[in-house]
C-alpha cells in the first residue's frame, strides 16, 4: 500500500471515531436529560417563641414561702414532756395531740384542790346549822341579836371559801387538761422546738404551727427601693423548683422597721390563688416589672435580620413551615437578647439561628436548641 493511500485510511478511521464519540455524548445527554431534578431537603433551623420581656426589665427578689398565719404552741403548764405524737412536716387536724406532759403532778394538785373544796363545803354546811340554831334561839330570846349577827358573819366567811375552793379546783382540772399540747387550727407542723423527757416552762415554744390556707413568699426589700411599693403592687411570683411558671400575687404586708443589720424591710406578696402555691419553705423568686415593659417580647440577637433596611424575623408557618419575613419594632438592645414593642407575639415561632441563609418562603425542619424535631 503506498503512503498516500495509507494516510487516506487514517484520516477516514478518525472521522468515524469522531462521530462515533459524538454520537455516544449525544445519547448520553438525551438520557440525563430524562431523568426529574431530585428535590432538596428541607434545611434544619433553630426556631422557638419569643419570651415575656419583663424578666429582664424586672426587679428580682428572693424569698421563701410561708404561711400567712404561723402558730408558736407551747404548753400552757410547766412540765416534764412525756410523748411527742408528731414530726416536722405532719399535717394536723384542728384539736390533733401533738405532745403531752407527764400529768402525776397536776392530777395530785386536783386531789388536793378537791380536797380543800370538801373542808370548806363542810365548815359552810356547820356554819350554816350554827346561824339556824342560834335564829331559833332568837326566836325565844334566849340569846341576843348581836350573836346572831356574828353567826350569820361567820357563814358568809364560811360560803366565800367554798367559792373560792370551787375556783382552785376548776383551775386545777383546767391545768390537768393542759397537759396535752394541741393543734389550734388545721395545718402543718414546720418546727419542733422540745422532745420527750425535756423539762419545759409555761409558753416556752414546742411547735410551730402553719395553718392551712393563705400563702405567701417573704422578701427583703433595701431601704431605696421601699419606697416605690404600695401594699396591692401587682408582682410574678416562679418557683425555684418550678422554673418557668408565673404565679399572680399582689403586696400584701410591709415591715414598719428595717432590720438592724441588714437594712432591709420585711415586705410579704399573697399568692392570688393559694391552691397553686409552692409548698411551705420552697425558695420563690419575686418579679416586679415597670409598666412600660407590659406586653413586650424578648428574643436573642441571633433572630434579628432585616427587610429593607428594617429590623426583621423570620416567623415559620406552623403548618406549612415555610418561613416569611415579618417587620418588628425593636424597643432596645441588651445583654440578654433584643426586646420588641412589636410585630410578632409570644405563640409565634420564630428562627433564632442561620436567618442570613433563609430564602422567603422556604420550607425548614424545625428543631430546638438541643437539635430534636418539634412538631410545631
Amino acid at each position: 500500500m503506498s503512503d498516500a493511500l495509507f494516510r487516506a485510511s487514517l484520516r477516514l478511521a478518525a472521522r468515524g471515531a469522531g462521530a462515533a464519540l459524538a454520537l455516544t455524548g449525544a445519547l448520553v445527554l438525551a438520557g440525563c436529560g430524562s431523568h426529574a431534578a431530585v428535590p432538596e431537603s428541607p434545611r434544619n433551623a433553630i426556631v422557638a417563641h419569643p419570651q415575656p420581656a419583663d424578666a429582664i426589665n424586672a426587679e428580682v427578689y428572693s424569698g421563701d414561702v410561708r404561711a400567712r398565719f404561723e402558730s408558736q404552741l407551747g404548753f400552757r403548764v410547766n412540765g416534764k414532756i412525756k410523748t411527742r405524737k408528731l414530726d416536722v412536716g405532719n399535717h394536723v387536724d384542728a384539736g390533733q395531740v401533738i405532745a403531752e406532759l407527764d400529768p402525776v403532778d397536776l392530777q395530785l394538785q386536783v386531789g388536793s384542790a378537791g380536797a380543800n373544796l370538801a373542808a370548806a363545803k363542810a365548815a359552810r354546811d356547820l356554819a350554816q346549822a350554827d346561824f339556824d340554831r342560834y335564829q331559833a334561839l332568837l326566836a325565844k330570846n334566849y340569846i341576843s341579836r348581836t350573836q346572831v349577827d356574828a353567826q350569820a358573819n361567820a357563814l358568809k366567811a364560811a360560803q366565800a371559801q367554798v367559792q373560792q375552793a370551787q375556783a382552785a379546783f376548776a383551775v386545777a382540772q383546767n391545768q390537768a387538761e393542759y397537759t396535752s399540747l394541741r393543734a389550734d387550727h388545721a395545718g402543718v407542723i414546720t418546727a419542733l422546738n422540745a422532745e420527750a423527757g425535756q423539762v419545759v416552762a409555761a409558753g416556752q415554744t414546742i411547735a410551730t404551727l402553719a395553718r392551712d390556707g393563705a400563702a405567701e413568699v417573704e422578701i427583703a426589700v433595701p431601704e431605696n427601693r421601699i419606697s416605690a411599693y404600695k401594699v396591692g403592687t401587682p408582682f410574678a411570683i416562679e418557683s425555684w423548683a418550678d422554673a418557668g411558671k408565673r404565679l399572680g400575687g399582689h403586696l400584701r404586708e410591709i415591715g414598719p422597721e428595717a432590720d438592724r443589720i441588714t437594712r432591709t424591710y420585711r415586705v410579704r406578696i399573697s399568692f392570688d390563688d393559694s391552691t397553686q402555691a409552692p409548698r411551705f419553705g420552697q425558695t420563690a423568686r419575686v418579679y416586679f416589672a415597670e409598666g412600660a415593659a407590659a406586653g413586650q417580647t424578648l428574643i436573642p440577637l441571633s433572630a434579628l435580620h432585616e427587610l429593607a433596611g428594617k429590623p426583621a424575623v423570620w416567623v415559620v408557618d406552623a403548618k406549612t413551615r415555610q418561613v416569611k419575613l415579618a417587620p418588628v419594632t425593636v424597643a432596645s438592645y441588651r445583654e440578654q437578647g433584643i426586646t420588641l414593642s412589636g410585630g410578632v407575639g409570644m405563640q409565634d415561632w420564630i428562627v433564632t439561628a442561620g436567618v442570613h441563609k433563609l430564602r422567603e418562603g422556604e420550607a425548614i425542619a424545625p428543631i430546638d436548641a438541643l437539635n430534636r424535631p418539634l412538631a410545631l
